[in-house]
C-alpha cells in the first residue's frame, strides 16, 4: 500500500526548538524557564495565524517533563531539550489539547478542572493546551478562573489565541503573555529553500520570495502556497510559474509604468494599465502595488534605509537604478495621489477612470517640474539694467524718480526692464515678467548689494556705486507725500491704519520724521508697514536718509471709585436728613 501524501505544513512541523522558524526571544525565554525551574502555572501565546504558537506549546509541553535537574545522589542528569522526537510516546499521556472553537461550554471546562486534580502517573507535570481560547463563552471563562489562579503544582496551562483583545482581563492577569511576531520574509525564504532541497525541487530565489510575500508573515500559509505551486509546475519553481499560478502582477510592469510617469508619458502609462486589466488584474491591486513600488524607490535612495526593502538582490539593483531619476518631492506627491485614489476606489462609480486620472496627475507632476525649472532659468537670465546705464548722458541723481507704466520697457534698445522694487505693494504695476516671491526676494537682495558695492564688468571696468539722492525735504512736501501714502492704504482696504496716519501729523526734524501715537496697538500696525512706507517716502521725496521715529504717549486714566450701598445711603442722608427720621419712624433695619 502506497504511503499517503502529507502536506508540508504537517510533514515539516518543528519537533524541537532549533527547527522553530523565528521567535528567538520566546524560544530562549521558555528554554531558560525550564532549565532554571521557573516554570509558570499559566502561559498565553498570542499572535497571527501560522507563526508557531501551537508548535511551541507542544514542544514546551514535552520539554518540561524531560528536564530532571538532579537525581537522589545529587548528580545532574543531562537531558537535552533541543532534540525531542517521536520516541517519547509516554509523554502523550501528560499532554491534553482542547480546541476551544468547538468545545467552548461550561461543561468542557469543568471536565478539565476535574482532570487537573489527578496527578500524573509518570514524570512531573500535566500540561493542558487550549487552542483558540478566545472562543470560550463568558460563563466558561468564569468557571475557569479559580482553577487557573490556583492550580495544583503538577498542572501547567498553555492558552493559545489569535485575538488577544477578546480575552477578559481576569484571564490575562493570571498568565505570562508571549506575543508571537510575524515570520520575516528572509526566514521564510530560508525555510522554504531547506524544504525544496529535501524534496529535490529546484526553486529560484525570486520564486520563493514571491511565495513569502504572498504569505504575509504566516509560515503555514507559505507552506500551503509552496505545495500549490509545486503541484502546478512540478519539481522546478521559476518566477514566471509562481506569478502565473498565484495571479500576481509582475514587478516589471511597475518599472515600466514608473518610467512612463517620470517621462510625463500619459498615453504610455494608460496603455500599460489597459494591458494589466486585460490580464485580469484588479485596479485596486495595481494602485496598492504601484504605491509599494514608489515606496521602495524612495527607500533605495538612501543606503541607511535599504534594510527596509524586502526584495532579492537582483530586484534591489533595478530599484537602485530607477531611484536615480526621481527626487523626493516627486515621489512624495505621487504617493499622496495614489493614496487618495486608494481611499476613494471602493466608493467610486468609475473605478477605471479614477486610476487613469491618478496616473495622469502623476505624469503632470513631471511636466510642472520642468516648467518651473524653465521659468527659474529664464528669470536668472533677465538682465538688471539701471537707467543711468541706458542713458549715460543723464546723471543718475536726476533719473531717480517714481516708476510709471510707460517705463516698463525700452523699445529703442530692445531690453525688457524688470519690475521696480522700491515702491509700496499697492502701487506695483504688472510687467511682462512676473516674479515668484522667492525670486523677488533674491532680486531685492541683488539690488541692495549693487547700491552698496561696486561691480566689475566683463571688460574689467569698475562701475561707480549708485549715488543715493539726498534732496532737502520741506514740511509741505512731507505732508503731501504722507497724505498720498495714507490715502493709498485706504484704497487697499487698510482703513484703520489709514485713519491713524491721517489723524497724526508727522513732525520733521532734519531727516528724522517723528510720529506720535496714542497706544501700542497703533505702534504695532505702523511697524508692520514701516519699511514699505519709508521706501515710498524716500523715493517720492528723493531723500534716502529719511527715517521715522515712533513715540507712544501713555494716557493716564482716572481711577473710578465704586461706592458701597452703605456709602450711598450716607451720602443721601447727608443731603436730606429727613430720610433718617423716616427710617426710624418706620422701624426699618438696613442691612449693608
Amino acid at each position: 500500500m502506497e504511503q499517503t501524501y502529507r502536506v508540508s505544513a504537517r510533514s515539516y512541523r518543528p519537533e524541537h526548538w532549533d527547527s522553530v522558524v523565528g521567535q528567538k526571544s520566546i524560544k530562549s525565554t521558555l528554554k531558560n524557564a525550564i532549565e532554571t525551574e521557573h516554570v509558570a502555572q499559566a502561559y498565553l501565546f498570542c499572535g497571527p495565524r501560522g507563526v508557531g504558537k501551537t508548535t511551541c506549546a507542544r514542544i514546551f509541553a514535552k520539554a518540561v517533563n524531560q528536564i530532571l535537574p538532579h537525581n537522589e545522589s545529587g548528580e545532574q542528569i543531562n537531558y537535552t531539550i533541543d532534540k525531542i522526537d517521536s520516541e517519547h510516546d509516554e509523554f502523550a499521556y501528560n499532554i491534553f489539547e482542547l480546541d476551544a472553537a468547538s468545545n467552548n461550554g461550561v461543561d468542557d471546562i469543568r471536565s478539565i478542572t476535574d482532570q487537573v486534580r489527578i496527578p500524573p502517573q509518570q514524570h512531573k507535570y500535566k500540561v493542558y493546551i487550549i487552542d483558540e481560547v478566545h472562543m470560550l463563552s463568558t460563563s466558561a471563562f468564569n468557571a475557569f478562573l479559580k482553577t487557573l489562579e490556583e492550580p495544583p503544582a503538577h498542572a501547567i496551562f498553555i492558552l493559545s489565541t489569535t485575538e488577544k483583545h477578546k480575552i477578559i482581563p481576569t484571564i490575562l492577569s493570571r498568565c505570562q503573555i508571549f506575543d508571537f511576531n510575524r515570520i520575516s520574509i528572509a526566514d521564510m525564504v530560508e525555510h522554504l529553500q531547506m524544504i525544496a532541497k529535501r524534496e529535490g525541487i529546484t526553486a529560484a530565489p525570486e520564486a520563493l520570495h514571491v511565495i513569502a510575500q504572498k504569505a504575509d508573515g504566516a509560515l503555514r500559509d507559505a507552506l500551503s502556497i509552496f505545495d500549490q505551486v509545486v503541484a502546478f509546475s512540478g519539481n522546478e519553481l521559476t518566477y514566471q510559474t509562481v506569478i502565473q499560478n498565484l495571479n500576481i502582477l509582475d514587478y516589471d510592469y511597475y518599472f515600466k509604468v514608473t518610467d512612463c510617469l517620470l517621462d510625463g508619458n500619459i498615453p504610455g502609462s494608460l496603455v500599460i494599465f489597459d494591458e494589466i486589466l486585460d490580464h485580469g488584474f484588479d485596479g485596486h491591486l495595481f494602485l496598492a502595488g504601484l504605491g509599494e513600488h514608489l515606496r521602495n524607490i524612495m527607500v533605495s535612495k538612501d543606503a541607511s534605509t535599504l534594510k527596509l526593502m524586502e526584495v532579492t538582490e537582483g530586484v534591489a539593483e533595478l530599484y537602485g537604478k530607477q531611484a536615480e531619476r526621481p527626487d523626493l518631492h516627486w515621489l512624495i506627491n505621487s504617493m499622496d495621489i495614489l493614496n487618495t485614489a486608494d481611499v476613494q476606489y471602493k466608493t467610486s462609480k468609475s473605478q477605471r477612470l479614477l486610476v487613469e486620472l491618478a496616473l495622469m496627475q502623476i505624469c503632470s507632476l513631471t511636466s510642472l517640474d520642468e516648467v518651473e525649472k524653465k521659468k527659474s532659468n529664464s528669470l536668472r537670465l533677465i538682465p538688471i539694467v539701471k537707467e543711468h546705464e541706458l542713458h549715460p548722458s543723464i546723471p543718475a541723481r536726476d533719473k531717480v524718480r517714481p516708476k510709471t507704466e510707460s517705463d516698463s520697457s525700452d523699445k529703442s534698445i530692445g531690453i525688457e526692464r524688470p519690475q521696480p522694487i522700491a515702491v509700496p505693494t499697492g502701487f506695483r504695476k504688472k510687467t511682462a515678467v512676473q516674479l515668484a516671491p522667492h525670486d523677488r526676494f533674491r532680486l531685492r537682495e541683488e539690488l541692495d548689494t549693487e547700491k552698496k558695492t561696486s561691480k566689475e564688468t566683463d571688460e574689467g571696468q569698475v562701475l561707480e556705486a549708485e549715488i543715493r539722492p539726498t534732496k532737502e525735504v520741506t514740511v509741505e512736501a512731507l505732508q503731501g507725500a504722507w497724505n498720498l501714502y495714507a490715502n493709498s492704504l485706504n484704497e487697499l482696504g487698510k482703513k484703520s491704519l489709514s485713519s491713524t496716519l491721517n489723524a497724526e501729523k508727522p513732525v520733521l526734524e532734519g531727516n528724522v520724521i517723528k510720529l506720535t501715537l496714542s497706544n501700542s496697538i497703533q505702534e504695532m500696525e505702523v511697524l508692520d508697514i514701516k519699511s514699505e512706507m519709508m521706501e515710498f517716502l524716500r523715493n517720492h521725496l528723493q531723500n534716502f536718509d529719511l527715517d521715522v521715529v515712533l513715540d507712544v504717549q501713555t494716557v493716564n486714566h482716572t481711577k473710578v471709585h465704586l461706592y458701597s450701598d452703605k456709602e450711598k445711603y450716607e451720602a443721601m442722608k447727608e443731603k436730606n436728613p429727613a430720610l433718617e427720621e423716616l427710617r426710624k419712624r418706620l422701624n426699618l433695619d438696613l442691612e449693608f
